[in-house]
């Protein structure tokens, strides 16, 4: 009777394999991208692209924010500085100051390119950003266009912050699969 199992199990088994549907990403069509740009939050001048549109009560004696909601339009580029590097988009959406011990934002934005290859997608972008921790995680929820189906993560870490205006330049690593 085990002798019978074993020959069944030799037979049948290179015809489940076979029949198996393939899990690999690259057997699916799927494909996995690296994109490094610089994100810019103005919130000094005559022109700013990050602004505060709610806060609690809480907000005005917070060292750390906790409570303020801020609108974001920032811009995206290639390189970190603002004026002489190539624009590919923009970063819209919201940042919560969420963290009541540390600074500490609920990020929601999308990555809105208007330029170069990727022109017309977007990719999500949702989590907890720890803004004085060298390099923080968050979580790619999904995308349009190319980026349709995207997940994955984005890194980021603090290229310049001018604690005087509150202006900063954060480099954003994208690891995205769609």
């Amino acid at each position: 009777m085990a002798a019978a199992a074993a020959v069944l199990l030799v037979v049948l088994l290179p015809i489940l394999v076979a029949a198996a549907p393939a899990a690999s990403a690259a057997s699916s069509g799927e494909k996995s991208t690296h994109i490094k740009l610089y994100w810019h939050d103005v919130v000094s001048g005559p022109s700013p692209t990050a602004v505060p549109v709610a806060r609690a009560a809480v907000t005005n004696t917070s060292k750390t924010a906790f409570g303020a909601v801020v609108v974001i339009d920032d811009p995206l580029t290639e390189g970190p500085d603002l004026k002489s590097s190539k624009p590919l988009g923009r970063a819209q959406g919201t940042y919560i100051g969420a963290g009541k011990d540390e600074v500490s934002l609920m990020m929601n934005m999308n990555f809105v390119f208007q330029a170069g290859k990727y022109n017309g997608s977007t990719v999500a972008i949702m989590g907890r950003n720890a803004v004085f921790n060298a390099v923080r995680e968050m979580a790619v929820v999904g995308g349009t266009g190319v980026f349709r189906m995207a997940r994955g993560y984005a890194q980021a870490r603090t290229h310049t912050l001018d604690l005087k205006t509150g202006d900063a330049t954060v480099e954003y690593n994208l690891y995205i699969k769609h």
